[in-house]
């Protein structure tokens, strides 16, 4: 099946076809490095590098492009806060945001492109707007010694604009995310080159000491490592106006041609229903959040909803993710040890003389893959997918509960394509990438941490217990095992000896 994407530019599911055949450009808007990255973050970085790889394994040979906004208005205030360079800022937030990613699972972009080191393409492509009399320059005094100059672009002069965010340029007035400047032909003209302020960091131009503009860094470095014209481009909701709007003004008039051929964005991140926000001081930090849960839960979060829809973070949200995750986890260890030591498919499946849940479960493993493929072809229909991966889990425990059927001679080969299936999901997804036995003893040593309790301290508690029981001191006895059933510990007693687990 062809892939079809939801394009926010003509607000229609489109075939998807790049402009060259096998071949994917895409690039991401990245962070504006002043602070440490939050869940909004996350949430756009999983998406594209679900798509990223999707991709890839629909066989596109892609070049991935996100970038980081190194110099900005909010990097030189948070510099003069902390009292050191806007350089040491940036670099000290690049680090921080490799480090989330990292921790986040998400694969490295193929260039991660800094606007500090695209200033010569910057400023040519600056000048092309000048030429075209699409941008035009004013001359700002700084002291009597230094006269520098402001660009700006004029966007009444672009036909198109608005055709992203559907905004009337007539309706359009200057206010919270439109910078007002009395020198500015129109109000609504956008920066794309700005003088300098005594103190602050600059690069020399045509027109003086000065820095690149927001919208322009990516216009730059998208057509520096892309080219004119970019099959997807992709960022936040948040992002559509101004931004991505300004974009596609200032890459059209410079070039002549279509700037992106698929927009694609993310919806919003709310946190208990409530619009995430400084001013509602309730942003989370994603390294706060990997704190208390495993990098695959908050993933499986996300990608259980359509990348296009909002989500809701809350504990609850997440907890139930991790029960989820979890209960996958435990599925893959039971198919383990159902198939048995040996690995990959054994024997032939006898495929006439299948009946009953053998023949369904079978069916469903099967089929697996053309279903995660028609719900990723529909726009990277990721909610689809895992309905379809749960469905298979939920399956295969009836198909390994019911007696008869764990008996057959199919039952290894069966398993063995199920669990195939749900690997090659997996790897697309960025979740069970671990083994089952390691990710179910990093959730028993969180939850031990969690209820203030060690690995030793339960032997001992076990080890007294027994002695209890062998003095039938079985009062004691009880209420050791009743302690540590009331903090999520349940105790087996077996013919080789007492055996203890935590309770999901």
């Amino acid at each position: 099946m062809t892939i079809r994407v939801y394009n926010s530019l003509t607000r229609n599911k489109e075939d998807f076809r790049p402009l060259s055949e096998g071949e994917v450009n895409m690039y991401v808007c990245g962070p504006t490095v002043y602070d440490l990255s939050h869940i909004g973050h996350a949430r756009s970085a999983v998406a594209f590098d679900v798509v990223y790889r999707y991709l890839k394994y629909k066989g596109y040979r892609v070049k991935y492009v996100r970038n980081y906004t190194d110099i900005d208005d909010k990097i030189i205030n948070r510099a003069n806060k902390d009292g050191v360079t806007s350089k040491e800022i940036a670099e000290r937030y690049i680090k921080a945001f490799d480090e989330d990613m990292a921790a986040l699972g998400v694969d490295l972009p193929d260039f991660r492109p800094k606007a500090t080191k695209t200033i010569k393409d910057i400023v040519e492509f600056i000048e092309i707007l000048i030429d075209k009399r699409y941008a035009y320059v004013v001359e700002k005094e700084l002291s009597e010694e230094e006269r520098n100059c402001d660009v700006y672009y004029s966007i009444r002069m672009f036909d198109g604009y608005g055709k992203l965010s559907g905004k009337d340029i007539d309706e359009l007035e200057a206010g919270a995310r439109v910078e007002v400047d009395e020198k500015k032909e129109d109000p609504l003209d956008f920066a794309l080159w700005k003088a300098s302020k005594a103190g602050e960091p600059y690069w020399e131009s045509p027109w003086g000491k000065g820095r690149p503009g927001w919208h322009i860094e990516c216009s730059a470095m998208s057509r520096k490592f892309l080219g004119d014209t970019i099959d997807i481009h992709g960022g936040g909701r948040d992002l559509i106006f101004p931004h991505h709007e300004n974009e596609i003004a200032q890459s059209e008039t410079a070039t002549g041609k279509q700037f992106v051929r698929y927009w694609l964005h993310n919806g919003f991140v709310n946190i208990e229903e409530e619009k995430m926000s400084k001013s509602l001081g309730n942003i989370l930090l994603i390294r706060d959040i990997l704190k208390k849960f495993h990098y695959e839960v908050l993933r499986l979060f996300f990608l259980s909803s359509h990348y296009r829809s909002p989500v809701d973070y809350s504990e609850r949200n997440l907890t139930d993710a991790e029960a989820a995750l979890e209960r996958v986890y435990l599925t893959l260890a039971r198919i383990e040890k159902n198939r048995g030591q040996e690995s990959g498919v054994m024997g032939q499946i006898d495929e006439k003389n299948l009946k009953g849940i053998e023949k369904d479960t079978y069916e469903k493993a099967s089929n697996l893959l053309n279903s995660f493929e028609e719900a990723m072809d529909d726009d990277f229909n990721t909610a689809m997918a895992i309905g379809h991966l749960f469905d298979l889990v939920r399956m295969i425990n009836r198909f390994m509960d019911d007696k008869i059927a764990a008996r057959s001679a199919n039952t290894p080969a069966i398993l063995a394509v199920a669990k195939n299936g749900i690997e090659k999901m997996a790897e697309i997804f960025g979740i069970f990438s671990i083994s089952p036995d390691e990710y179910l003893n990093v959730r028993k040593e969180q939850f031990l941490k969690e209820a203030g309790l060690s690995y030793s301290e339960i032997e001992g508690l076990i080890s007294e217990r027994d002695e209890a029981r062998e003095q039938k001191d079985f009062k004691r006895a009880d209420e050791i095992r009743i302690a540590l059933d009331a903090k999520g510990i349940s105790l087996e007693d077996t013919s080789k000896g007492t055996i203890w687990k935590t309770k999901n």
